[in-house]
Parts: C-alpha cells; sequence; structure tokens
C-alpha cells in the first residue's frame, strides 16, 4: 500500500504495527473500507483526504496525519498522534529515521512519503571563542519556530567543537532566546557575532536510536541530487494560504531551485527549498525589474541585497537556457 495516498479519514494510530518498526511494517497496514456496503443511498460520500504515515525517529508505533493545510498544523497532528506536546518535535525527516538533512521535510511532501519525527533530546552549552569571521554553519528551520543546523563545513571552526553537530536546535545565543525565529534571523545573529570575543550557543540533540550514537555527519548533498518525494504528485505546504496537491516541478524548476537554493547558502547561509521555489516562481514570467519589486512586495522581510537579486535573476535565466 501506497504510504500517502487520498483515503477516507482513518484513525491517528495503528495500535497493530509493532513498536519501534520502520516504514515496512507500515506498508503492509490494511485499507480502510467505507463500509460493507458503501455510501448510503442519498448520501453524499465523504470528500477523500491526503493521509500519510509517520513514526518517531527514535522508533514509534506508526501514525497517521491527515487534514493539515501547513506546517504548523502538521506539527501540532504529528504531537497528537504520538499522545505528545507539538514542541517537542523538532524537525522531520522523509522517508529514513536518520538525521539526513538532504531528505529534510521542507515545503512540499510526496504523496508517498513516510514522515519521520525527530524529538528532543540531549541539552547542552557550549563556549565558543570567535576566532575567525565565519563559524562554518548553514542554518534552516523547521517552518515551526524551530532553528537548527543542517550543515557544518568541514574545517571550519564550529567543525573544530566535537560537542556541536548536524541537527543540533538552536535554542539560544548569547542566553537570548531564539525559539520562534526563522533561519535567516538566527543566521543574521550569528554573523554579527564580534570576532576574536566568546559567545555561548544552547542547544539540543534530536533524540537517536541505539544505531544512530555517535554519528556525526556534516550534512553535504546528496550524490543524486534528485528532489524530495516518490509519488508522482506532491503535497506543497505554504506560510500563507492553504496547501495544494501540484505536480512535480519541471526540469527547468529543479534546476533554477537548485540554484537559488545555493545562492541562499552563500549570501545567507540559509538553505530553503522552499523560499527558492518561490522566488523562481516570482522570476519566470517578469523582466529584472519587475522581478526586484516582485521580491520586495513578497518577501521583503529578508532584506536581500541587490548583488544577491542580480544573481537569482541570471540563475533563473540560466536554468531557462539549459546552463
Amino acid at each position: 500500500m501506497p504510504l500517502g495516498r487520498w483515503k477516507k479519514a482513518a484513525p491517528l494510530v495503528d495500535e497493530e504495527d509493532a513498536a519501534g518498526g520502520w516504514p515496512e511494517a507500515a506498508s503492509r497496514a490494511p485499507e480502510e473500507e467505507a463500509g460493507d456496503g458503501g455510501p448510503a443511498p442519498g448520501r453524499t460520500s465523504l470528500r477523500p483526504r491526503l493521509v500519510f504515515h509517520t513514526q518517531l525517529a527514535h522508533g514509534s508505533p506508526t501514525g497517521r496525519v491527515e487534514g493539515f493545510t501547513n506546517v504548523r498544523e502538521l506539527y501540532t497532528k504529528l504531537g497528537q498522534a504520538f499522545g505528545m506536546e507539538s514542541a517537542e518535535i523538532m524537525f522531520c525527516t522523509l522517508n529514513t529515521h536518520k538525521v539526513d538533512m538532504d531528505k529534510l521535510l521542507g515545503g512540499q511532501i510526496g504523496l508517498e512519503d513516510f514522515i519521520f519525527a525527530h524529538v528532543k533530546g540531549q541539552k547542552k552549552e557550549v563556549e565558543i571563542h570567535k576566532s575567525e569571521d565565519a563559524l562554518g554553519l548553514t542554518i534552516t528551520d523547521n517552518g515551526a519556530g524551530y532553528a537548527f543546523i543542517k550543515r557544518i563545513k568541514e574545517g571550519s571552526l564550529i567543525d573544530q567543537v566535537e560537542m556541536i553537530k548536524v541537527g543540533d536546535l538552536i535554542e539560544s545565543i548569547n542566553g537570548q532566546s531564539v525559539i520562534g525565529l526563522r533561519h535567516f534571523e538566527v543566521a543574521k545573529l550569528l554573523k554579527r557575532l564580534v570576532k576574536g570575543q566568546l559567545f555561548t550557543l544552547r542547544l539540543v540533540e534530536p533524540l537517536k536510536a541505539f544505531d544512530m550514537i555517535g554519528q556525526r555527519t556534516r550534512g553535504g548533498k546528496s550524490a543524486s541530487g534528485g528532489q524530495l518525494g516518490t509519488g508522482k504528485g506532491t503535497l506543497r505546504l505554504r506560510a500563507k494560504g492553504t496547501a495544494t496537491v501540484e505536480e512535480e516541478p519541471s526540469a527547468f524548476e529543479e534546476k533554477a531551485i537548485e540554484k537559488v537554493d545555493d545562492l541562499l547558502e552563500s549570501y545567507m547561509g540559509i538553505r530553503d527549498t522552499e523560499l527558492a521555489a518561490t522566488m523562481v516562481d516570482l522570476g519566470k514570467k517578469k523582466n529584472p525589474d519587475e522581478f526586484a519589486q516582485a521580491l520586495d512586495e513578497e518577501l521583503g522581510d529578508f532584506a536581500f541585497p541587490d548583488e544577491f537579486v542580480f544573481d537569482v535573476w541570471g540563475a533563473i535565466g540560466d536554468a531557462k537556457a539549459g546552463r
């Protein structure tokens, strides 16, 4: 059975699934029937809804989530499925229980994706001497108030601090809470730290299963470079408005999104495929001036520098030309 598909409403938790199992257990779950005789005469059948299977990354019974229209609602549904506060969930990965930053749940979910929720584990506080201008961190967020470390550059200042790992939630910087801030806001705070001084990070590790303990990955790109999702369509989650089911991005859109995402990391120290996709949508049918104006109207909070806007426009143009 596909892991996410159009189905009628279903219980949030599959009690028959064994605790701690991985997606194979869920794939054997039986289909729910509409009733032994189908809809009663004269009654309108229920509108089908998207249902996704889910587990806690460190092991749990299989649950189901449905009926969400944005990322925050998804996290609320995940909390309900596992009987916990949604604030305990740090981030989600698709189709793997590992802390794999190339499989993060971002702005879209393939219709057959299996969601693994990573919850809070050990807290830690680290004092660091900022001996270089660049820390070597790439920051992202879960869309629901938590920013965390997506990548650590090899040989960088942070790479030398063994306690800091990819997947760590950033709770505070020098005692200032960053809960509720977007990833670009946290990246700005880190960039503003004065070189030559000490600063303190309060972090939270994701809870890991036994076979994951001790891993320390720098979160590089996957060799495949492919988009997340195995379904022929994707559920697109938006910051504003409701979620929509869309066809997979075209080859041009995939290439353009990847190029713009690389530029976001280069200029701002963040990666955000949802933001990159929005920028590509804004730039597909506009001239440079219209594109700059649209960015200012739609994404003015980011305060993108003119050089960055020019490079993004060029990246979209290169993708259109197949470069």
